[in-house]
């Protein structure tokens, strides 16, 4: 088998999870595994919570049935609402909560024949401009679906832009949007997101929505996830699978980018941008070997990269290689790339393994 894995453990999840519950007590809140539990693996993860967990969020009607199988009476937040009345139909067979962020999907609604009233969410536009109604809209479809049949539960919920940026105006315009909705009732409201969850108690309200901290990654681009008490929840782990005595002048990799300046030791690693590592990681990134980090040296491909292990005369074929995990935190290595951890964990492709612990 080609050595190349990515480790999960889920007791870091529940960990995560656990730590998302204590910053708001009292407060529930919906485990966000969209996106195959953030490149986790969906239904270990939530086999896994499913004993602590109150709830799961998810993007689509197809990954709500993945959760379904695997926890038949949580609760699951359909966070993009129905699609089409096939979505609807499927909602209220599997007894879903739903999200209704706009007048096409509040009439979808109504336009479905009841076979189960559903926990409905209306998303506030509160200044993100992505999804959701306006005040004035919003009061005017709650007044309509809290009489309509086909709804159980009226709640509301809304998302924040700029959570992760401390004391940022539009949060603060964010919340005062939400005040002004005062007078209505409604049954349950959720807004706040893992950054949120982690700093902001005025948005924990009845629901928390935490997502990325789950997997042990940061929201914030200048505090990392260890100062936040998370645990990195996946280690992306390869071997060295050759190694090369280059000169010094000699290049190594495509295009020729990186040039020996001493007599070197160029190691090549098992995994690639097919395996969901950045391309775009440039030469000198860090990677972890016998617990000393060592730089990329030249171009990532396909299946494969090159690190340099001059400094540590004793690597071997067959080391471990750690792109990364406990050692090498992923929120770095995005950091070093320009974007952020959210990206690469969703980007593990499923040809690379997932192995699960705790």
């Amino acid at each position: 088998m080609r050595p190349l894995v990515a480790t999960v453990d889920l007791a870091a999840i529940r960990h995560n999870y656990a730590l998302a519950k204590r910053c708001a007590p009292g407060r529930r809140a919906f485990a966000v595994v969209k996106a195959d539990a953030y490149g986790h693996g969906a239904a270990s993860v939530v086999a896994a919570l499913r004993a602590e967990a109150d709830g799961f969020a998810v993007c689509s009607v197809e990954e709500a049935r993945v959760v379904r199988e695997q926890a038949p009476k949580a609760r699951v937040l359909l966070l993009e609402g129905c699609f089409d009345l096939e979505d609807c139909r499927a909602a209220m067979e599997l007894g879903l909560d739903i999200s209704v962020q706009g007048a096409e999907q509040a009439q979808r609604l109504l336009d479905c024949a009841t076979t189960r009233p559903l926990n409905v969410w209306l998303k506030l536009d509160s200044g993100m401009h992505r999804l959701g109604f306006d005040t004035a809209e919003l009061r005017s479809w709650a007044e309509r679906l809290r009489a309509a049949p086909q709804v159980a539960e009226l709640n509301l919920m809304s998302h924040f832009a700029c959570a992760d940026e401390h004391m940022h105006q539009l949060t603060e315009r964010q919340l005062e949007s939400y005040q002004g909705l005062q007078d209505l009732v409604f049954d349950q409201r959720s807004f706040a997101n893992s950054a949120a969850v982690l700093t902001l108690a005025p948005a924990h309200m009845d629901w928390l929505r935490p997502g990325i901290m789950l997997y042990g990654a940061s929201p914030f681009a200048e505090r990392s996830a260890a100062e936040l008490g998370l645990q990195p929840a996946m280690t992306l782990k390869a071997e060295v699978i050759a190694m090369h005595e280059v000169p010094v002048g000699e290049s190594v990799g495509y295009g020729a980018t990186w040039v020996a300046q001493r007599p070197s030791r160029i190691g090549t690693v098992s995994c690639g941008y097919a395996d969901g590592y950045p391309r775009h990681a440039s030469s000198g990134t860090s990677v972890m070997v016998r617990g000393q980090r060592v730089p990329l040296a030249g171009r990532v491909s396909m299946d494969m990269l090159a690190i340099d292990l001059t400094d540590i005369p004793d690597a071997a074929i067959g080391d471990a290689v750690e792109l990364w995990g406990a050692q090498m935190p992923v929120d770095e290595l995005a950091h070093a790339c320009g974007t952020i951890g959210y990206e690469l964990l969703t980007k593990v492709t499923q040809r690379v393994p997932r192995r699960y612990i705790g």
